[in-house]
C-alpha cells in the first residue's frame, strides 16, 4: 500500500512559477512509475508528465513542455512539480499517482488507469 500526498498548490498570476510535491508513504519502496495528473472544471484529466524512476526517463504532454518539470527527490520519497510560466489554463486540481508495477512502455504512456495510487489533489490556480 503507499498514501500520498500533495502539497504547495495556491493560486498565481500568470507567468508566475510553484512547485508542488508529493509525499510517499506506506511503502519503502516508491514505485516504479510516479506522476502528475490535472482535471480542470469541464475537462477530462490528463497527464501532465510522468516519470520512470529508475532512469528518471520523463513524459510531458505537449501543452507544459520547456515549462514543467518533474523530479524526484534523492530520497525517492518525494516528487516534485516545478511548474514555470504559468498560464490560466494550467489552473486545476493536480493529483500524484504512483504504479509500483508498472513498466518502461505503460509509465510513458501515462494513461490514469495504469496507476493505482492516487493522492487527493492539491489546487493550481493561476489568474490572468
Amino acid at each position: 500500500q503507499v498514501h500520498l500526498v500533495e502539497s504547495g498548490g495556491g493560486s498565481v498570476q500568470a507567468g508566475g512559477s510553484l512547485r508542488i510535491s508529493c509525499a510517499a508513504s506506506g511503502d519503502t519502496y516508491t514505485g516504479t512509475c510516479m506522476g502528475w495528473f490535472r482535471q480542470a472544471p469541464g475537462k477530462e484529466r490528463e497527464a501532465v508528465a510522468t516519470i520512470w524512476l529508475g532512469s528518471d526517463k520523463k513524459y510531458y504532454v505537449d501543452s507544459v513542455k520547456g515549462r514543467f518539470t518533474i523530479a524526484q527527490e534523492n530520497n525517492k520519497k518525494t516528487l516534485y512539480l516545478q511548474m514555470n510560466s504559468l498560464k490560466p489554463e494550467d489552473s486545476a486540481m493536480y493529483y500524484c499517482a504512483a504504479e509500483p508495477w508498472s513498466s518502461y512502455g505503460r509509465c510513458m504512456a501515462a494513461a490514469g488507469a495504469t496507476f493505482t495510487y492516487w493522492g487527493q489533489g492539491t489546487q493550481v490556480t493561476v489568474s490572468s
